[in-house]
């Protein structure tokens, strides 16, 4: 397992991360995800910790809480061995304040989350969205106070556009406020949006990047190619709602590179999408999700080998999209915003 520090803190995180979005299926977004129970979260547990893979994603809105539950029970006996990362922001029910980023709704969420998770601490707590309706101060000032108490270890920020997540960080600055250590965005070789605005933002400011979604919403797992009915996985089981929109022609032109490269290097698509990620600027965490153990063998085999900088060059360029303004304009001035201030 290769570890990296966690954007500018003093945190050391494997590469990869367990996203526990398949725990539960409880409800019919959720369910096209997995539907884990506990026994089968306690083996995908027990393969995680063996293989060096000791940071676990979950979220409160992930299966109403069931996720967050089930992931509590894996890890009883053994919470001291793994790292977790939860989120909240995004409504829970129907009560007026279960939802946004106020301290009302923030201390609670946290409160609730510490209980279904069996724990008293949480080590990286992610806003999952910019609650544009809460001062961003009130949404600092109770997370640094979640910190002070030792309820939270770090903060993360999800979701984000660049101008909301740079207001957060002078906010900490300006007031000696817990900071955003690191951002959890979408990043794939079929999204590459993140680095036109963010990636940059990272860079400079040390956040680093924790990766959701690194397969393109299942659309990279070698199971989706040209001119072949898309028979199994998340996207065939009508998955693909709420995930990012993507043209036909782009989508397989990537995956035709990808299979190029994988059958030069004898490993999967899988596994050569999700090791391009490892050589961008600022990733520090992949989260890779499974429904079963044979998946979940199978995205560890991502590590231990590199990419030659002309097999990473090909897939830039199958994966490339021209920005929108003005980064497009941005680019044009190299002399500089060397890449990569403008990709």
């Amino acid at each position: 397992m290769e570890y990296r520090q966690f954007g500018r803190s003093g945190l050391t995180v494997p590469v990869l991360s367990f996203g526990t979005g398949t725990f539960g299926g409880t409800n019919p977004f959720f369910e096209r995800w997995g539907q884990t129970d506990v026994a089968e979260a306690t083996r995908m547990v027990d393969l995680c910790l063996a293989s060096g893979v000791n940071f676990f994603d979950t979220a409160d809105i992930y299966s109403a809480g069931a996720s967050e539950e089930i992931l509590g029970q894996a890890l009883k006996g053994r919470r001291e061995r793994a790292l977790i990362s939860t989120k909240a922001t995004f409504r829970f029910d129907a009560d007026p304040n279960q939802v946004g980023s106020s301290r009302h709704h923030l201390v609670r969420a946290c409160e609730a989350s510490l209980k279904r998770l069996g724990t008293d601490h949480i080590d990286v707590y992610f806003m999952h969205g910019f609650d544009a309706l809460t001062p961003v101060d009130e949404t600092l000032r109770a997370l640094d106070d979640l910190t002070r108490s030792g309820k939270i270890g770090y903060i993360g920020a999800s979701n984000f556009s660049g101008w909301q997540l740079m207001k957060a960080l002078a906010t900490s600055e300006r007031y000696g406020l817990a900071r955003y250590v690191a951002y959890q965005g979408y990043y794939s070789l079929i999204g590459r949006h993140y680095e036109w605005e963010l990636m940059p933002l990272g860079i400079d400011q040390g956040v680093g990047l924790m990766v959701w979604s690194p397969l393109g919403w299942g659309r990279l797992t070698g199971k989706i190619r040209r001119g072949q009915p898309n028979q199994s996985g998340r996207i065939a089981a009508g998955g693909a709602e709420g995930g990012p929109p993507v043209s036909d022609a782009y989508l397989f032109g990537v995956v035709d590179a990808l299979d190029a490269v994988a059958a030069e290097t004898g490993k999967t698509v899988a596994q050569v999408a999700l090791n391009w990620l490892l050589t961008r600027p600022t990733v520090c965490n992949i989260v890779v999700g499974a429904r079963t153990e044979a998946q979940l063998e199978q995205n560890l085999g991502a590590l231990g080998w590199t990419l030659t900088a002309e097999q990473v060059g090909r897939l830039d360029a199958a994966s490339q999209e021209t920005p929108i303004y003005p980064y497009w304009h941005q680019k044009g001035f190299d002399e500089r915003n060397p890449k990569p201030t403008a990709w």
